[in-house]
C-alpha cells in the first residue's frame, strides 16, 4: 500500500522522565526542581516548597514507576509498533547536584540499558536533554539567570553525547524553551526558585534566563556535531497559536504579534541564529535589558539547529477590539496560555479547544518560514479514562488523534517536510502543572491515582490498537 509518508517516517510517542520514571532518590539520583513541586490533588495545583518537606505529596517521587518497569514498557511500545520513543534523560541521574566534575555512573548505566533495549526492539530514541528537571541545587546560584549555568549544562551534554554517541541519533536541547514567556516557567525551566507570581518574577529575568538557554543550546549543537557529525539536534517550543477573533486589522495584528512573541521568536533564534527585530523592539518598548557576552551573537549564528520540533494541543483567539464577555465567547484554556473561545471549535473537558486544522496551518507556517525539517514532539488529548474489566474505551482520544493525523497528512501533501509524529503520551504520565494523573493522555493506562495508590499495572487502551494499525499501514488506515 503506497503512503503519503516515507518509509523512514518516525511514528512515535513521548514522555518525560520527571513525569513517568519515579525512583526520585535511587541509585545516586539527586533532587531536581520537579522533585520539590508538591501536589494538591484536591485543587489540582502544584506547590513550590523549599527542599523536601514532610506532610506534602510529591507526585514525581513515584510517578508511574517506569524506572523499575522500563523493559515492560518498552515491550509494550514495541507491540504498539513504535518506530521512535521521545524521552528525556533525568539530568540529576547523571549529575545529582549539577556542578560535579564526575558523573554518576549508575545513572549513565541505566540509560545505556534503556537505549540498548530500545535498539533491540527497533525503536529510535529521540532524547530531550533538559525537560523541566534541572538540578535543584543549582537554584542556589540563580539557575539559568546565572551565566555559569551554561557550563554546567554543557558538561552534562558532553557526558551524554560522548556516552551515547552510537546509541542516540536525535536530540532536543530543551523542552518547550519558550515556557519562560509565562510565570510558571521560572522554576520548571528557569531553575530559579522564586514564587511564580511574585514581583521578582519579571519578564526581564525570564528573558535573561532564556538568553542563556539559547546560548547553551547553540553551544550544545556545535559540541554535539563535533562529537558525532551524524547527530540530528533540534529545538523544541510550545506552539501557543492564536487567531484574530474578528477581521479588524488591529485584531489581525494582535494575533500575529502574539504568535511571534510567544513562540516564533524561539524558533527564529535557534533556526536562523539571531534575535528578530520585532523582539528587540519589544524589549525596547518594555525597558527590558538583556546582558549578553560579546561572543553570543557569533555563538547563536554558528549553533543553529538541524530540525525544529514543537508541542501542539489547541488554539484560541485574541482581540484588542472586543472583550470575551461582550461577544459572548468566554475564555478558552490551553497549554501554558489561555485566550478567547473560538466559536467554531469544540473543547475538551479542561477547556482546551480542539483544532486539528490549526496543526496543518502551523506546519505550513513553520516550513514556509524556516525550510527545515519539522517534528511534532507532542500532540494529544487529556481525558478522564475509565478502567473497566481490564479495558479502556477511549474513542474520544482516537477521534482527536485521527483528525490531527489527517491534517498532518495534508501538510505533507502541501510539501512540508515532517520527519516524525510523537503523540503525548506513550503511557499515562503525571501532569506537569497539576501533579495529578486524572487527566490522562497515554495509549497505555497505568493503575495509579492522584496519590500514587494502585498496582501500577499497565493496560492497553483502545487507542493503543488504533495507533498500532496507523503505524502498521504507515498512516493509511486511520
Amino acid at each position: 500500500m503506497s503512503s503519503v509518508f516515507s518509509e523512514s517516517f518516525l511514528w512515535g510517542a513521548a514522555t518525560a522522565a520527571n513525569q513517568v520514571e519515579g525512583a526520585w532518590n535511587e541509585d545516586g539520583k539527586g533532587i531536581s526542581v520537579a522533585d520539590i513541586l508538591a501536589s494538591d490533588s484536591d485543587k489540582g495545583i502544584r506547590i513550590e516548597t523549599e527542599e523536601i518537606k514532610e506532610g506534602y505529596y510529591y507526585a514525581s517521587h513515584k510517578a508511574c514507576d517506569q524506572y523499575h518497569r522500563i523493559h515492560e514498557d518498552i515491550s509494550l511500545f514495541a507491540e504498539m509498533g513504535l518506530k521512535a520513543y521521545r524521552m528525556s534523560i533525568a539530568w540529576t541521574r547523571i549529575y545529582p547536584r549539577g556542578d560535579e566534575e564526575t558523573p554518576n555512573e549508575a545513572g549513565l548505566a541505566y540509560y545505556d540499558e534503556v537505549f540498548d533495549d530500545l535498539k533491540a526492539h527497533g525503536i529510535e530514541p529521540v532524547v530531550t536533554i533538559s525537560h523541566y528537571e534541572p538540578p535543584y541545587h543549582l537554584t542556589k546560584t540563580g539557575g539559568w539567570s546565572n551565566r555559569e549555568m551554561i557550563d554546567h549544562y554543557l558538561r552534562y551534554c558532553e557526558t551524554i553525547f560522548t556516552r551515547y554517541k552510537d546509541k542516540v541519533h536525535y536530540w532536543l536541547t530543551f523542552n518547550e524553551i519558550n515556557i519562560l514567556r509565562v510565570p510558571f516557567g521560572i522554576l520548571t525551566s528557569g531553575c530559579i526558585n522564586i514564587p511564580s507570581f511574585s514581583k521578582e518574577n519579571t519578564e526581564e529575568l525570564r528573558f535573561q534566563a532564556m538568553h542563556h538557554q539559547f546560548v547553551a543550546s547553540a553551544k550544545a549543537v556545535k559540541l554535539g556535531h563535533e562529537i558525532n557529525p551524524d547527530f540530528e539536534i533540534g529545538c523544541m517550543f510550545a506552539a501557543m497559536m492564536q487567531y484574530p477573533l474578528t477581521p479588524h486589522p488591529d485584531d489581525i495584528f494582535a494575533a500575529e504579534q502574539n504568535n511571534r512573541l510567544m513562540y516564533l521568536f524561539a524558533a527564529d533564534v535557534q533556526a536562523r541564529g539571531s534575535y528578530p527585530s520585532y523582539l528587540k523592539r519589544y524589549w525596547r518598548d518594555h525597558d527590558i535589558q538583556i546582558v549578553m557576552d560579546e561572543t553570543d551573537e557569533k555563538t547563536l549564528r554558528e549553533g543553529t539547529v538541524d530540525f525544529i520540533s514543537f508541542s501542539y494541543y489547541s488554539t484560541s483567539c485574541i482581540s484588542v477590539t472586543q472583550t470575551a464577555e461582550a461577544v459572548g465567547k468566554g475564555k478558552a484554556a490551553g497549554n501554558l496560555i489561555s485566550g478567547m473561545k473560538n466559536p467554531y471549535l469544540k473543547a475538551s473537558e479542561w477547556g482546551w479547544q480542539i483544532d486539528a486544522k490549526g496543526m496543518r496551518n502551523l506546519l505550513n507556517q513553520l516550513y514556509d518560514r524556516y525550510q527545515k525539517p519539522l517534528m511534532i514532539a507532542e500532540n494529544g488529548l487529556g481525558a478522564r479514562d475509565v478502567l473497566e474489566n481490564g479495558q479502556i474505551h477511549d474513542d474520544y482520544r482516537i477521534t482527536y488523534l485521527r483528525e490531527h493525523v489527517k491534517e498532518l497528512k495534508e501538510a505533507v501533501l502541501d510539501g512540508v517536510e515532517v520527519i516524525g509524529y510523537m503523540p503525548w503520551s506513550a503511557i499515562d504520565v503525571i501532569g506537569l502543572s497539576t501533579g495529578t494523573i486524572d487527566k490522562r493522555y497515554g495509549f497505555i493506562y497505568v493503575d495509579t491515582d492522584n496519590r500514587s495508590n494502585g498496582t501500577m499495572n499497565r493496560y492497553k487502551k483502545d487507542s493503543f490498537y488504533w495507533y498500532q494499525k496507523v503505524i502498521e499501514t504507515n498512516g493509511e488506515v486511520l
